[in-house]
């Protein structure tokens, strides 16, 4: 039996898995579904001939996306029956993933919303496309198209995402200036300071899954976005805390009532305003956020 410390095939995954794992995460927006999609990767890996593998990268990504995509077609059966508005699970990240501007971008929790709207073909596409560039040859094996056709939707995905994504890029300071001037105003309690940094149009985003208290439907505008966070802080009692941290590549803070994590936000900022919050409650999508979990593009 070879030693799986010289084994080929393994030694192939292990140098790839934390590139597999951000594809898969990023069409799934889960990780505990990212990490059953590798596992069920390998299994089909370990079975490849790969002496007939040209290009062991390619490979890989192929058949990750492949269970990637049957995966995301029930995890979009389960959202239907979820409680409230679904948002990705948040990933603490090393600083390395925010110093790439285009993964942290494409793996910020506002843009992953936006992934959602996608079906899982497109979805799939855009992923190999625009954030791994992968091309459409490869793209088309693994979605089991033509490379006419990859391109084709590739093209209709982009479009989609590009007309509900910010027009004008953010830079990490001005997203942690704007992140500082609402932790301030947040735990001194200045109201004033909060409406001065939130977007007339801010829309606030919370996902409880129905084990946390959360707003049922995303709450738009500056004043409800205000009373509705003065609520929250109100009836959660205890001792309200904020530390910054680095949400899927961008500024974020981690909430603590009493020392205990109660929630994981993270931000959308344009024009030096806040013009998105989302507040990941759910206790399930929280394991994640005390440890970082590496991510790549390569």
């Amino acid at each position: 039996m070879n030693d799986p410390v010289t084994d080929p095939a393994t030694e192939a995954f292990v140098a790839h898995r934390n590139l597999l794992f951000t594809v898969a995460y990023e069409m799934l927006g889960s990780a505990v579904d990212a990490e059953d999609v590798l596992q069920e990767a390998w299994l089909r890996w370990v079975k490849a001939d790969l002496e007939q593998v040209r290009d062991q990268r390619a490979y890989l990504v192929r058949i990750t996306t492949r269970q990637a995509l049957n995966r995301l077609r029930t995890l979009n059966r389960r959202k239907e029956a979820y409680v409230g508005p679904w948002l990705p699970e948040p990933l603490l990240t090393a600083p390395d993933v925010a110093e790439d501007v285009e993964l942290s971008e494409n793996l910020s929790l506002a843009l992953m919303l936006i992934l959602e709207t996608l079906s899982p073909t497109e979805r799939a596409v855009f992923v190999l496309r625009e954030v791994f560039d992968f091309g459409y040859e490869d793209i088309a094996a693994a979605i089991d198209k033509s490379p006419a056709a990859a391109r084709q939707i590739a093209y209709r995905a982009r479009q989609h995402v590009d007309a509900r994504r910010p027009r004008t890029s953010v830079s990490p300071e001005e997203t942690r200036a704007a992140l500082n001037s609402f932790q301030s105003a947040l735990e001194t309690g200045d109201l004033q300071g909060l409406l001065d940094v939130l977007a007339p149009d801010v829309v606030f985003v919370s996902d409880g899954g129905g084990l946390k208290l959360a707003a049922l439907r995303p709450v738009v505008g500056a004043d409800k976005v205000l009373r509705y966070m003065a609520g929250s802080v109100d009836k959660a009692g205890g001792t309200f805390t904020s530390e910054p941290t680095t949400v899927n590549g961008n500024p974020g803070l981690i909430l603590r009532v009493d020392g205990v994590i109660d929630g994981v936000l993270a931000f959308r900022v344009e024009n030096a305003r806040v013009t998105g919050l989302y507040y990941v409650r759910n206790p399930e999508k929280l394991t994640r956020v005390e440890s970082e979990t590496p991510l790549t593009s390569r």
